[in-house]
């Protein structure tokens, strides 16, 4: 889930930008520190969208930039337990599908894509059941949940972080799946 943050800090303005206007180059500045790093109480940095104050500059001896205490808002992405998403899948393994979800990844096991047996086909690059002969493939659209969560780094790129999804569930996987299990519970419904 995406959220508004207000935050404080101070951005130093080299020499060479003064000619710019100041609000452009404090938010350039501030996306370029902050853009991509993980808090773990507020989720990944996606970017600076306002400042919305920023003071006089002061000057630092010895150093020729100058030094603004700013106010800004930013937009946070933090994934939450159980939150539904959507995403694409980018990567087909023996083990999983990994999914883009918004500015990170998160990992569908062979055993949370359906109820039924899995088989990885390396040549065709997918993962197919073997009862119903659903496909997943690289650039398909999907709807999971996440099932684990563990955001221990301070940075997406680090290994240590997992998001674990699940598409078992009703409502979940591809668009046709979820299509296909709608019409099947309306012809239950209506046979009966």
């Amino acid at each position: 889930m995406y959220y508004e943050t207000k935050i404080e800090d101070t951005v130093r303005i080299s020499p060479y930008r003064f000619k710019d206007p100041l609000e452009k180059v404090a938010m350039d500045t501030l996306n370029e520190s902050y853009v991509g790093k993980l808090d773990k109480s507020l989720g990944l940095f996606v970017c600076v969208f306002r400042i919305d104050e920023i003071s006089e500059g002061k000057l630092v001896i010895g150093d020729g930039a100058t030094y603004h205490h700013v106010t800004f808002s930013a937009i946070f992405y933090r994934p939450e337990q159980h939150e539904v998403v959507e995403g694409q899948v980018i990567e087909i393994a023996e083990f999983g599908a990994f999914v883009r979800i918004g500015p990170m990844d998160g990992l569908v096991h062979v055993s949370q894509v359906t109820d039924d047996f899995i088989n990885y086909d390396p040549k065709g690059g997918s993962l197919i059941a073997s009862e119903s002969n659903k496909v997943l493939t690289e650039s398909d659209k999907v709807r999971a949940r996440i099932v684990t969560l563990s955001l221990k780094s301070k940075s997406i790129k680090d290994k240590k972080n997992k998001i674990g999804l699940t598409m078992r569930q009703f409502a979940l996987g591809k668009p046709e799946w979820i299509q296909a299990a709608k019409n099947k519970g309306k012809n239950k419904k209506s046979k009966a």
